[in-house]
């Protein structure tokens, strides 16, 4: 992952669902991780002999969608599997990950569930002053009426999150976190460790505690857990994103974030052959996940794209080799085009669409603050960046000089832009909604809509500064298309924290 160029990742109660892992024997050579996709949506009770069977080692099974992560070095294993008529694709993962890039101009448990819905908080802390995006979409207003509840329960999904950091600690759920690198769930907070920064950035953004000690999140009540499906080099893999949702849809998450792309490739096409089975893995966890009552949040990238109409591909595979090639319509980023996902497009501090941010109509359903160090640099913001927590042990290993600050008790912070920090903007008043109590499930992403403000497309002479800008990927100029309230560089608008937690 390397953050968001995207910046612009049981319990014997659960076992119908998450098959526990079955150890093979080992095997010489490299090995390679596999998603094998069935036709039904189920695992068959023999998965793990035909695994064994066609030369490979069953890691984990993944019964309530019908997907089964394996590993293999034989040749013919996919061709062994495919010869099996309830199989209907089989990947390889190996070169298929997506590093998320920052936008660059040069083990205990939480809190129970449960406890008061409406919970006042103050934005008074420390560093406070510097958070010009919570005071765009009007948190500190929205949290003199509620900072969220502690029976709402939000999933990071990310590099993990740093559940020591003392503006997080008290509301990380370690429970409930989990690291899902190897496409099976190892559960805890130890586990789900941030080794990168981005996921403690992100998760800092959704529910920093208000306590007099640095910033204060979106939803400083909620409880959260890391979810990590990114390695500490920024790589999403599809096993572990599909572990992800799946393991949200059966824990009781209410909200996740996703400031990553869950891909095989930038851009996922539905009638390539090697990418099938992935995609379509990590669609039916998707899915799974919102059939469950999850709200799923997504940021739309950072490559200046129309998502609407993408024709070129030179991103992928990132962890290899990336080759240049053509796509069409039915190329899609997932998570944020999977139907149901709340795609996120980023803003900086004067309201404008961010230089960095892709774009789309159908593909943007609201816009968040992510920053901008180019073209919206103001008092209130003078370096552009968003301010969020970062781990103490990797400040002068992952966040560069300029960006670093330290409050006054020691805690650690970083400025970053992107997407990525867009997302967890949303997702946090998806969380605040979600605390009312009076929203069911899946209607929270409609209320984030509907109460967000409506932005016009900018004139001429302001879609003229995005010039320089061209799309990463194809050259193409960046336009917008639409009328206020539904266009393709902020859909329904800028999210309101104030007016998603007053909406009758």
């Amino acid at each position: 992952m390397r953050i968001s160029s995207r910046t612009v990742v049981l319990c014997l109660a659960m076992a119908v669902i998450l098959t526990a892992p079955i150890i093979g024997p080992a095997r010489a050579g490299t090995m390679q991780t596999f998603i094998v996709l069935y036709s039904a949506q189920a695992v068959p009770a023999d998965a793990a002999r035909t695994i064994t069977n066609a030369g490979g080692v069953f890691v984990y099974a993944y019964n309530a969608i019908g997907v089964v992560i394996a590993r293999s070095d034989s040749p013919l294993f996919r061709d062994t599997l495919l010869a099996d008529s309830r199989i209907e694709n089989v990947s390889s993962t190996a070169g298929f990950a997506t590093k998320l890039r920052d936008v660059e101009t040069a083990g205990t448990s939480g809190p129970p569930s449960g406890g008061p819905v409406n919970i006042t908080v103050a934005d008074s802390d420390s560093l406070s002053p510097l958070q010009w995006d919570m005071i765009q979409i009007h948190t500190p207003e929205a949290h003199a009426i509620t900072g969220g509840s502690p029976s709402v329960l939000v999933g990071d999904i990310d590099t993990g999150l740093d559940y020591t950091h003392p503006d997080l600690a008290a509301n990380v759920d370690g429970a409930n976190s989990v690291n899902c690198l190897s496409g099976a769930p190892v559960p805890g907070a130890v586990a789900a460790n941030d080794d990168n920064g981005h996921g403690t950035h992100t998760a800092g953004t959704i529910a920093a505690a208000a306590n007099g000690i640095g910033i204060v999140g979106v939803a400083p009540n909620v409880r959260i857990a890391g979810i990590k499906a990114g390695n500490a080099d920024g790589f999403f893999f599809p096993e572990a994103v599909v572990c992800a949702f799946v393991w949200a849809g059966t824990h009781g998450f209410n909200v996740t974030n996703n400031s990553y792309f869950a891909d095989p490739f930038y851009l996922n096409c539905h009638n390539d052959p090697v990418q099938r089975a992935i995609w379509k893995a990590e669609q039916r966890a998707i899915r799974f996940a919102m059939s469950q009552g999850v709200t799923v949040v997504a940021a739309v990238g950072n490559f200046a794209d129309d998502l609407a109409h993408p024709t070129k591909d030179i991103q992928s595979p990132d962890d290899t080799t990336p080759v240049p090639r053509t796509v069409h319509n039915d190329c899609v980023d997932i998570p944020a085009e999977i139907a149901g996902v709340l795609g996120v497009s980023a803003v900086g501090n004067l309201g404008l669409k961010s230089f960095y941010s892709s774009y789309g109509v159908g593909v943007v359903e609201v816009a968040a603050p992510g920053g901008d160090s180019i073209l919206q640099q103001t008092p209130a913001a003078p370096n552009g960046r968003v301010l969020s927590t970062w781990p103490s042990a990797l400040l002068t290993v992952t966040c560069l000089p300029a960006r670093r600050l330290v409050d006054a008790s020691g805690a650690t912070y970083c400025y970053q832009q992107g997407t990525s920090m867009a997302s967890p903007h949303a997702a946090g008043v998806a969380a605040l909604v979600a605390s009312q109590g009076s929203v069911k499930p899946g209607q929270i992403a409609a209320t984030v809509q509907l109460t967000a403000d409506p932005v016009s497309c900018p004139s001429p002479a302001t879609v003229s500064l995005y010039a320089f800008f061209p799309s990463r990927n194809n050259g193409a100029p960046q336009a917008c298309q639409g009328g206020p309230g539904s266009n393709s560089w902020y859909g329904k608008g800028q999210v309101n924290a104030l007016s998603a937690v007053t909406a009758p």
